[in-house]
């Protein structure tokens, strides 16, 4: 419970130092709509979202440095599981200019000083940019693939799909909204269980239904507004500090449980936050 509780301090510094984060109802504001049906179909009658998820955002802040460098990297992956990823040189100096935009970052320079301080990373800046490429851009085999054909990183903020019928991962809002404003999602509705509370447009964390692709993400959850950083030094905190696979801090108004997947102890092979209640 201690680690638990050392986390949360260590996530609500984070939280309090993610200056790069939308307001709700002011840089963005979202349409919720209807709770999503359990058919899984991609084309269904069941859609209860009629519009879009998003019905605006202030594009200005993708202008910013982090967020800039983190849209250059989107269209860098093959979403089809089991084709093979083909890194170019362009792509991989994408990666590190985006490592080192966020490095730089409040966020991130507040995680990198825990982590140093607990021994699972190393103090010169070079040498943890080349852990967090290992842990989130080094390319793996995912399960039924024989060769090199996903990420950390593409499966987390790109998303990728399985058999070209169920989308994997795709767990970050800036994706969503940009591939949504593509024409290419198509939002069904929230998600919400017996025990989870019902969705608020003005929180940053949501279930959703949505498909993408030709594919069905029966149910996916994100936050919503926070800046790239955020998620990066959230994520890389989780993976490296807790061997279980879903942890729960508490941070702003939020208790929540974070899953991390570990790949083969070196990669994160998926991370998400799952909304346990509003405080």
């Amino acid at each position: 419970m201690d680690g638990d509780r050392e986390l949360s301090s260590m996530v609500q510094e984070l939280w309090d130092n993610d200056v790069n984060r939308l307001t709700p109802g002011v840089d963005y504001s979202i349409s919720l709509q209807g709770k999503a049906g359990q058919n899984m179909a991609v084309h269904d009658d069941n859609d209860a979202a009629g519009y879009p998820l998003f019905t605006f955002v202030d594009e200005n802040i993708f202008k910013k440095e982090t967020f800039l460098a983190f849209i250059s990297l989107l269209d860098n992956y093959e979403s089809d599981t089991g084709e093979p990823e083909i890194v170019t040189a362009e792509e991989e100096a994408e990666n590190h200019k985006f490592l080192d935009s966020i490095v730089q970052t409040a966020t991130m320079k507040i995680a990198h000083k825990y982590l140093v301080e607990k021994n699972l990373s190393p103090a010169d800046e070079r040498e943890f940019k080349a852990q967090l490429y290992t842990i989130w851009f080094e390319l793996y085999a995912r399960r039924g693939s024989s060769r090199p054909d996903s990420s950390g990183f593409e499966h987390v903020f790109v998303g990728e799909t399985r058999g070209g019928r169920t989308v994997i991962g795709f767990h970050n809002w800036i994706q969503l909204y940009l591939q949504e404003k593509l024409g290419h999602i198509d939002y069904k509705g929230y998600s919400v269980t017996a025990n989870s509370p019902l969705p608020d447009a003005d929180k940053h964390i949501l279930a959703l239904q949505f498909s993408w692709k030709n594919g069905i993400k029966p149910k996916g959850s994100i936050f919503i507004g926070v800046s790239p950083e955020f998620e990066f030094a959230l994520y890389t905190l989780c993976f490296l500090t807790s061997p279980n696979e879903r942890v729960k801090v508490q941070f702003g108004l939020y208790d929540v449980e974070i899953v991390c997947h570990h790949h083969n102890q070196k990669h994160i092979g998926t991370t998400y936050p799952v909304l346990l209640k509003y405080q």
